[in-house]
Formats: C-alpha cells, sequence, structure tokens
C-alpha cells in the first residue's frame, strides 16, 4: 500500500506561535535587564558603531549601531586560538542601547533618528538643492558624523558617494567570494570563524587586485562604487572591514543579518533571500547605473542573481560564481549551471568561474575593466595559491597548538625531575 510521506516541517500556525513567544519573552527578558542597567548606572551609550554609507545627488543614507561599550581594538600579530575565540565571544555578546536619541550631519544637512530595540540606527539625510546641503565633492570618500542628541559621543561616519554618471556599480557576497570561508565544510568553517582574525583569514585568489580593477573600471575613473552582502551577523562587522583593509580590498558599505529575536531573524528565514532584497534596493536606488553581482555556489547566489537578471534584464552588466570546488564536478555545480541555462534566454552574460582570472578576462571582454589590469591579476592570483588553504592552515595551526603543549609538558616533568625542581 502506497502511503504518501509526510513532512516533517511543523504547521506554520504553530512554527509561528512558538515565534511569537520566542520573541516575546526576549523583549520582556530586555525590559528587565534594562531596568535593572538603569538602577545600576549601566547600560549607557559610550560607543557609536558607525557602519559605512552611502549618498547621491538626492540623499544619503547611514546605518551603525549604539553599544554601551567600544570594542575591542584590531587583531594582533601574536593572537592565539584563544584570544580569537574571546574575541569573538565579545562581538556576539555586544551591549546594545536601545532608545537612544541620535542626529546625523552631511554636507550641512542634518536629521535625527533613534535607536532600535537592538541599538542599531538609520538616518536619511535629504541632499536635494532644496536641503540647503553643500554640492559633492569630487572624492569617493567624505565623513558624515553622527552624535548623541545632545551633541555629545561625535563620531566620523564614512559615506561612500555615487555619481550618476559612474557606469556601474559592483554588488558582492563575501564568504567564499571575496573572503575563504568553507562555508560547505561547517567543521573548517567553525574554525576560520571562531579561532581565527582578520589578520589569518585569507582572502580568494587574486580578489584585491580585480576588485581594485572593477572599481577602477576600463574607463580608470576609479569611481564605480562596491557594496557587499552577506549572510553572516553584524557582529562580525569589524573583523570584515579589518579584513578587507589588511588586504587591500577596496572597501564599501557592507550590509550583514541580525542575529535578534526579531520576526524572521531567530528562527532563520529560509535561504539568502536577505541579499536579494538588498541588490533590489540598490539597483532601484542608483536607476542610471548596470550592476556587476558576484557570488560563489557554495550557497543560493546563483538563484537569486538569476533572479535578479529575470526582473532587471539589461541592468545586469554580469553575473559571476565563483566555484567553491573547481577541481570536480559537483552537484553545485550542477546546480549553478542550471541557472545559468535560465538567464542564457536573457541578454546578461552569466559564468560560473574557477578563480580572478576567469572573471578579468570575461569583464575585459565585456569592457569592464582594463585589459592591462590583468597581469597584475594573474600575479596576484599565483602568489594567493601559494598560501595554505583554509582546511592546511587549521590543522597546520592545531598541530602546532599540540606540539606546544607536548613540549611544554615535557620541560615542566623534566624540570619536576632535576635537583631542586
Amino acid at each position: 500500500m502506497h502511503r504518501t510521506p509526510t513532512s516533517r516541517r511543523w504547521p506554520a500556525a504553530i512554527r509561528n506561535q512558538l515565534e511569537h513567544w520566542v520573541i516575546d519573552a526576549d523583549d520582556h527578558l530586555d525590559v528587565a535587564w534594562r531596568r535593572l542597567d538603569a538602577r545600576l548606572g549601566r547600560g549607557q551609550p559610550r560607543h557609536l558603531a558607525a557602519y559605512r554609507g552611502y549618498a547621491d545627488e538626492r540623499g544619503a543614507e547611514l546605518f551603525g549601531r549604539v553599544l554601551a561599550e567600544k570594542p575591542l581594538g584590531g587583531p594582533e600579530d601574536d593572537d592565539t586560538w584563544w584570544d580569537n575565540l574571546l574575541n569573538t565571544y565579545r562581538r556576539f555578546e555586544s551591549d546594545e542601547v536601545p532608545g537612544v536619541g541620535l542626529r546625523a550631519h552631511f554636507r550641512g544637512a542634518s536629521v535625527d533618528a533613534v535607536s532600535d530595540h537592538e541599538g542599531y540606527y538609520t538616518a536619511a539625510l535629504p541632499l536635494e538643492p532644496s536641503s540647503g546641503a553643500a554640492p559633492a565633492t569630487d572624492a569617493l570618500w567624505e565623513n558624515a558624523t553622527i552624535t548623541l542628541a545632545d551633541g555629545t559621543l561625535a563620531t566620523a561616519q564614512p559615506v561612500m558617494q555615487v555619481r550618476a554618471d559612474a557606469g556601474f556599480g559592483i554588488i558582492s557576497d563575501i564568504d567564499d567570494t571575496v573572503l575563504q570561508s568553507s562555508i560547505t565544510d561547517w567543521k573548517t568553517a567553525a574554525q576560520l570563524t571562531f579561532l581565527h582574525n582578520a589578520r589569518t583569514r585569507k582572502p580568494l585568489e587574486g580578489v584585491a587586485q580585480l576588485y581594485q580593477a572593477l572599481q577602477e573600471g576600463a574607463d580608470r575613473s576609479g569611481r564605480h562604487p562596491v557594496f557587499y552582502v552577506s549572510s553572516s551577523p553584524w557582529n562580525l562587522y569589524d573583523l570584515l572591514e579589518d579584513f578587507m583593509d589588511l588586504n587591500a580590498i577596496p572597501c564599501g558599505p557592507i550590509f550583514l543579518r541580525d542575529l535578534g529575536t526579531d520576526t524572521g531573524k531567530f528562527i532563520k528565514t529560509e535561504g539568502h533571500g536577505h541579499k536579494l532584497e538588498r541588490a533590489r534596493t540598490l539597483i532601484q536606488r542608483f536607476p542610471t547605473l548596470r550592476w556587476v553581482l558576484l557570488g560563489d555556489s557554495g550557497q543560493a547566489d546563483a538563484e537569486l542573481y538569476a533572479e535578479a537578471a529575470r526582473e532587471f534584464g539589461d541592468r545586469i552588466a554580469a553575473i559571476y560564481i565563483r566555484d567553491v570546488d573547481p577541481g570536480a564536478e559537483s552537484p553545485l555545480d550542477l546546480k549553478v549551471d542550471s541557472f545559468i541555462e535560465k538567464v542564457a534566454g536573457t541578454s546578461v552574460p552569466m559564468l560560473r568561474s574557477r578563480d580572478s582570472l576567469a572573471i578579468a578576462d570575461h569583464a575585459a571582454g565585456l569592457g569592464l575593466i582594463d585589459r592591462a589590469r590583468i597581469p597584475a591579476i594573474t600575479a596576484e592570483v599565483q602568489r594567493d595559491r601559494a598560501r595554505p588553504t583554509p582546511g592546511e592552515a587549521a590543522t597546520d595551526e592545531a598541530a602546532t597548538q599540540v606540539k606546544e603543549q607536548v613540549e611544554a609538558s615535557v620541560d615542566a616533568a623534566t624540570g619536576a625531575g632535576k635537583p631542586g625542581g
């Protein structure tokens, strides 16, 4: 007798009710902690984490977080795995401050904002001539200022200026697209996330030179804006920012995910659809630009970007999907190829690429980068290939730690056996 397989997923009504219970419980707990903090004089705003924003001739978009303590400084050369683990814990144990009044200033314009219940703030400043704002300079980056409502705690906030005549912009994933994360190998991915820092994490081969070439463009203007999207939590923002600075990867606004208990956050929504939503927002926000989309085969990037190609047509200049396992044809490759076939009926070129050199060669053919940049990209790909893989690096580090522990034990035992030991 044939039986229809029953779904193991919980009914939506039960799932939604459980989610609401969790959210309500978390909200009540947050209120109780805030009351305790207020009585003890804790939980006061002492740091404004001002993330990189962006602006055009119409307005600026700023966002960040209000924290009770300033995060630790950047990574040190001699940080151990234990230092990295503690720093990771501190990132996720951030003390956000809700309900804080703020004021943002940029080019003579200003606007008020209030941090939400998890400490995040957003500020949209109008910059049209009627707003009284000063015109943009020719620089790619300017600084806004974010302060508490009383003017204290003034913090510079970098703002990328997007010109209407830039031609095209870049939207890139981060994990396994820019940063080696081994997201398809959870053990290595966990080691890299929790036991490493911005100095010990590795970029994908040739990424820095490739992204510099894309930002520079074939016109060598250096005005092509770069945006980054990722499923990583906002708590890792400083690590990603340090990583890009240390590896000379062009900086740009970074959009991450909140791991709070709002609807769709605590109980994770399926897939990585927030990346597509962010891409949609940017594509619609800057209607004069075409877009280069970069992702990897390890997640849902091919599916999401194929949908963007269907929605926006020739406003998508190209789609590049990095092959996370270029040495073999895998089910991941077949899945990406199926979306490439779907996009083949559009005007959007979509490529599954093994490395930055393949992307650069294709992009040069489309007139997106200067072909004269390819030798530098080739040299960087070769240099990066000489670095150990994430798995090798994690194994080598574990072996080194075991060796050090054994040597310390031997030294202790030898010392104990000596006269006077």
